[in-house]
């Protein structure tokens, strides 16, 4: 037994003398190896602790970043109804040039409604004298056609085939500077802009039968926007006949009163415009205007 324990004694020695032997033969390689790996642990726990101010630098900015968005998206939420919003005017071509463009919303307008929105554009416009308004109207933002146009009005314009009459006219109002009076009995209106409707058609052939069995209606469609008011006094112009005349050297059918004076009257400006007035100087007018687009064309 007292053997056994000698020879373990000596065993456990031998050991370890080698192993002082290996880390002295190493020359502290392993031991600098070992405090190096300990040091860069030590290192990277420190790094990626809460703790530490770098990472409470982060934290602090990303929590400040997330209450900005959230306040942003609160105020969105709840408070957008009282945002400006620029309203873009709808997109169209005019059929001549015209000073000022003015759009007016009628969504869910009846006839009356739509032609006092008309009519107050032109008494009050603000144009020069001598210049010319173009009138649109648009329902859900978007500019109402010819077509969409003698719907609402309840027009008994009968289109024959759609593509006769364009849906891309025009309503004006040139500024004559003069004070303008109906062509019927009653008070002089204000300074004012004079009306009109130019259309664009397919062709002349084409469009005059349709036309021309609208004249039978025509004043009963549109006095309104033309200041005639129905009554006693005017009775007996919605059913007179219109007249072949010449307007500006243009063939012309007018409709006028007992003394004389135009009330109202559709121009064959061109084989593909027609205007729809009660006025020599607007037809006057919108015909050298076209002139004009057709040269720069």
């Amino acid at each position: 037994m007292e053997n056994d324990n000698k020879l373990k004694n000596k065993n456990v020695k031998t050991y370890t003398r080698d192993m002082v032997k290996a880390i002295e033969g190493d020359k502290g390689g392993l031991i600098k190896k070992i405090i190096h790996e300990e040091e860069k642990y030590e290192a990277e726990k420190i790094n990626l602790s809460p703790k530490s101010r770098k990472n409470r630098l982060f934290m602090f900015i990303s929590i400040v970043l997330i209450s900005l968005a959230l306040a942003v998206l609160f105020f969105l939420a709840f408070f957008n109804k009282s945002i400006n919003v620029i309203s873009v005017a709808p997109q169209t071509t005019s059929i001549i040039f015209t000073d000022q463009t003015d759009f007016k919303p009628i969504d869910g307008f009846n006839k009356d409604q739509i032609i006092k929105t008309i009519l107050n554009q032109v008494k009050n416009t603000k144009i020069k004298t001598g210049g010319v308004e173009g009138i649109y109207l648009t329902e859900n933002k978007k500019v109402v056609g010819f077509k969409r146009f003698i719907t609402l009005i309840k027009s008994n314009l009968v289109l024959d085939q759609d593509n006769f009459i364009s849906d891309n006219f025009l309503l004006g109002a040139l500024n004559t500077g003069l004070k303008s009076t109906s062509p019927t009995a009653g008070p002089a209106r204000p300074v004012g802009g004079d009306f009109f409707i130019l259309l664009k058609v397919r062709s002349f052939t084409d469009v005059f039968p349709m036309i021309l069995s609208w004249e039978n209606k025509m004043l009963y469609d549109l006095s309104g926007f033309f200041g005639v008011n129905i009554s006693s006094l005017t009775n007996y112009l919605f059913t007179k006949d219109f007249q072949d005349d010449i307007v500006e050297n243009k063939n012309a059918r007018v409709l006028k009163n007992n003394d004389g004076k135009i009330v109202l009257m559709y121009v064959f400006i061109n084989d593909s415009s027609i205007i729809i007035t009660n006025s020599e100087v607007a037809t006057h007018e919108v015909i050298l205007r076209l002139a004009s687009s057709q040269i720069k064309k």
